[in-house]
């Protein structure tokens, strides 16, 4: 498995378990949480490294604009 497909994972299941335990939403994500984590598996499908990614806090180029970067941070730092 790729990296990026290894992210895309691992990041909705982040949010996953942020919205389980903050929004209390058990099968599905709600609105709020489904829109963040399609952004983010977007942001991932287009990133420019490719398989070769680096982490996010690592990464030069920042893609996420203000809102999501502060929204994917908080459920990141929750899981």
């Amino acid at each position: 498995m790729g990296n990026i497909a290894y992210e895309k994972r691992t990041v909705s299941y982040m949010i996953s378990l942020y919205c389980r335990k903050n929004h209390r939403y058990t099968d599905e994500l709600c609105d709020d949480c489904q829109q963040l984590n399609s952004y983010a598996l977007q942001r991932l499908t287009k990133c420019p490294f490719g398989d070769n990614k680096p982490a996010c806090k690592d990464c030069r180029v920042h893609c996420y604009n203000f809102e999501m970067r502060e929204k994917i941070r908080t459920a990141m730092r929750y899981a």
